[in-house]
């Protein structure tokens, strides 16, 4: 049987490191994913108010067909500048795009990003004409290690999910032949990630081992409607779940795509409703290269991307059930 693997979280794909970086006093926080050498990647926007950088370059007809790091982070637009700091330290270390090397001529770190907002959630966003992005960005590039925290951690420390406090989430699955998969996500979300009136998961089908507490539904009927936990009065760009995939399987700028579009439908599986107008919810699809893709090729991207999926669904979740109250914002754990 495919199994997590041993931390099962996005650091299981060897090849990537994590950094997290957090403002307790403002609520919010800044993750950072680097590959070891630079890695194909694609994305897929589903939300109809994303805050993004840099996710044209990743289309696969254009130019630069691989990233030095990725950066998801709290803050909404202000979140954005957490790239520029990690790009400066990523420059400062010679990493990055070069067309042609040339004397005194710095590369470019080609460093996409992804934001979610965190700006009403309590705390104290009165940083006047500093926000802390592009220090947090720097803090978590620094920090990254071979690990992947789960919670109240990066850019999932001032999240809400639905009425529930939100949080970072990862998993892995690796495969018979194997093929590692992870997922880790940072859960914002408009929609609920549980069943009206019960603390049972949307996602609970896809739960392997108890991983986020083995609460099955109570199987009673429930009105199309009712979406339970969501979050009452919606305002745009205030509800997001950006996320990031990765295979240590190589892949192309195109398969990379695909195994994004497949992966957002994890997203679905753990939150309803989900890809509103007010949401922001991006996917990232990273491939390590580390292994060569099998025979028939397309049959083996079909696998990853259903896997990269079902990953997902379950990283959302663990990132809500791992979640701590803050303010007043209460955990799953209070239900």
């Amino acid at each position: 049987m495919a199994r997590p693997g041993p931390t099962n979280s996005l650091s299981d794909v060897a090849g990537l490191s994590i950094g997290c970086a957090e403002d307790a006093r403002a609520l919010t926080g800044v993750t950072v994913i680097v590959p070891d050498a630079r890695a194909v990647c694609a994305v897929d926007v589903r939300g109809g108010g994303p805050g993004t950088r840099e996710t044209d370059a990743l289309a696969p007809e254009n130019l630069v067909d691989a990233i030095d790091a990725l950066v998801l982070s709290g803050g909404s637009v202000y979140g954005l500048a957490a790239a520029d700091g990690v790009a400066a330290a990523m420059g400062a270390e010679g990493r990055g795009f070069a067309l042609i090397d040339l004397p005194g001529v710095p590369r470019s770190p080609v460093i996409p990003a992804a934001i979610l907002y965190d700006l009403a959630n309590g705390g104290d966003k009165s940083w006047n004409d500093a926000p802390p992005y592009n220090a947090l960005g720097r803090q978590a590039y620094a920090a990254r290690a071979k690990a992947t925290p789960l919670g109240n951690a990066g850019a999932g420390l001032g999240a809400v999910a639905g009425a529930l406090k939100g949080g970072q989430g990862s998993a892995s699955i690796v495969t018979q032949d194997g093929y590692t998969i992870g997922a880790l996500a940072c859960v914002n979300c408009w929609g609920s990630t549980t069943m009206p009136n019960a603390r049972a998961f949307w996602a609970h089908p896809f739960e392997i081992d108890g991983e986020f507490g083995a609460v099955a539904p109570t199987g009673e009927k429930f009105d199309a409607e009712d979406w339970g936990g969501a979050k009452f009065n919606p305002q745009p760009r205030a509800n997001t779940t950006i996320a990031c995939v990765a295979t240590d399987a190589a892949l192309t700028p195109a398969e990379a795509k695909r195994i994004a579009q497949m992966a957002s439908a994890g997203v679905a599986r753990a939150i309803r409703p989900v890809f509103a107008p007010f949401d922001g919810d991006v996917v990232f699809a990273l491939s390590t290269g580390a292994r060569e893709t099998g025979e028939p090729r397309a049959l083996t991207i079909a696998r990853l991307g259903a896997l990269a999926a079902d990953c997902l669904a379950r990283a959302i979740v663990r990132g809500v059930h791992a979640a701590a109250p803050l303010g007043r914002h209460k955990a799953w754990r209070d239900l």
